[in-house]
């Protein structure tokens, strides 16, 4: 760990923001010299081009730091994180192309051009060997799990599993001790941390009252500088969720996220309304052909209008083509839909699959009762039940629904009580990480996932 300004920072972490940083500016600097050769010193020199480097490196800096790409990997397949990776060149290039067209003169097009195509290559070369630098001992931080049980072990194998994270575990409670007391667990600690040179202590123990080695962590961490965390944090960055059962409240108080400026959601807003208008337009031709088929299929209405629970629990009418019989619910009442369900006819299956149901939706997203990305909205007669079975299953209600989202992408449709548990804990992650850059990658994975036809039910 490095300290700045009197703030710890991994090593690894301040490697990859510099190299890249370096990078980036040095594409740029190779670009302006293939394209201008023996006039690049004036254009570099007398017409601001360091200056117009430095800003074109500032934003790429700044678009991947948007992307969540210096931060702990949240993604267990590379494919993602290359997958974000180029999405930066790719809003560069969009970026550039709306500067040329405003101001000509801005450094020569063609001279970004060939600076964004170096980068592309430059940033998947440096990114696949950061990954053997990261490795390497020094760029790698030592940590020790404080405790025993399920939550300890599941965390331990999970950290184990994750190479990419840069931590290897050099002890935990669970090594030695079934059932610790505060004097032994303190005592493997502290022998652990001066040992091991521990730089992070991640605390995962479920009965704190009587175990729970306080003043040895105040030690450690007011004296030497180490971090403490939660396990509850790191069980979120390793699966992409945060787990429900052993939540405390307090954590989800002193909890980085779970907080939205007025900034965020104006521009989170604009967002949604310009997506949401753009797919009812590209939508509109395929429309009369969906609503004929629904007919010809079975009779009813072409629509569907049912309540569902927004945001702050306010009720509204989603809208969606009709996928199921016209008397599907006649007998049973409010049933989520089911594996083969004998209710959803022909053409509702394809519909499903397709996502070609869901297009009445974009309507909720233009009026603000629903977002393209949030957590799906669900039928009040299900949320007063779920609310009672489900710890922090009302923190979904801090967003808007969504049409698709994190839980959707990650997690099948599921139609039971533990299908629901589970879809809460990646809803719970997405609320606390929201941010523009996540809804565009679940955008993307979502027409990644209708392509390949893996739509739910």
């Amino acid at each position: 760990m490095i300290r700045l300004f009197k703030v710890h920072y991994p090593i690894r972490t301040l490697v990859l923001v510099a190299g890249e940083t370096i990078l980036v500016w040095f594409s740029f600097l190779l670009g302006t010299l293939l394209q201008y050769r023996e006039d690049s010193y004036l254009v570099l020199n007398f017409e601001n081009g360091y200056y117009k480097i430095f800003a074109a490196t500032a934003f790429v800096v700044l678009l991947c730091y948007w992307f969540d790409l210096y931060g702990p990997v949240m993604f267990g397949e590379r494919s993602e994180l290359y997958f974000r990776l180029l999405l930066v060149p790719g809003l560069l290039s969009l970026g550039l192309a709306i500067v040329g067209a405003i101001s000509p003169r801005w450094l020569g097009n063609s001279s970004f051009l060939f600076g964004v195509i170096v980068l592309t290559i430059s940033l998947i070369a440096w990114r696949s060997a950061y990954a053997w630098l990261s490795r390497l001992p020094y760029l790698r931080e030592r940590v020790y799990v404080l405790g025993t049980g399920e939550q300890a072990a599941r965390l331990v194998q999970g950290l184990k599993s994750r190479t990419d994270l840069g931590v290897d575990v050099v002890g935990w409670t669970g090594d030695i001790l079934e059932t610790p007391t505060r004097e032994n667990a303190a005592a493997h600690l502290i022998t652990t941390a001066k040992t091991q040179d521990v730089h992070r202590v991640i605390v995962a123990m479920q009965d704190r009252r009587n175990t729970m080695p306080m003043a040895e962590l105040l030690q450690l961490r007011l004296q030497d500088g180490m971090h403490i965390e939660e396990a509850t944090s790191w069980l979120e960055r390793i699966s992409g969720k945060i787990e429900v059962e052993q939540l405390n409240p307090s954590w989800i108080l002193f909890a980085k996220g779970f907080r939205f400026s007025g900034w965020f959601r104006f521009v989170r807003r604009l967002l949604n309304f310009t997506v949401g208008l753009a797919g009812l337009l590209l939508a509109a031709p395929l429309m009369p052909f969906i609503i004929l088929a629904i007919k010809i299929s079975s009779p009813g209405p072409a629509l569907y209008h049912q309540q569902r629970v927004g945001r702050g629990g306010k009720v509204f009418y989603c809208h969606k083509f009709r996928t199921m019989r016209k008397d599907a619910e006649a007998d049973s009442g409010p049933t989520w839909a089911g594996d083969d369900d004998p209710r959803i006819t022909k053409v509702g299956k394809f519909l499903r699959v397709t996502r070609l149901d869901e297009i009445p939706q974009l309507w909720c997203v233009l009026k603000g009762d629903m977002a393209f990305v949030g957590p799906r909205p669900e039928r009040p007669e299900f949320v007063e039940w779920l609310s009672r079975e489900i710890p922090y299953y009302g923190v979904r209600h801090l967003v808007r629904p969504g049409i698709t989202g994190w839980a959707q992408i990650r997690y099948k449709y599921g139609n039971t009580i533990e299908d629901a548990k589970e879809k809460v804990q990646y809803d719970l992650f997405y609320i606390k990480n929201a941010s523009i850059g996540l809804d565009i990658f679940i955008m993307f994975q979502t027409i990644k996932i209708v392509l390949l036809r893996r739509g739910a039910q």
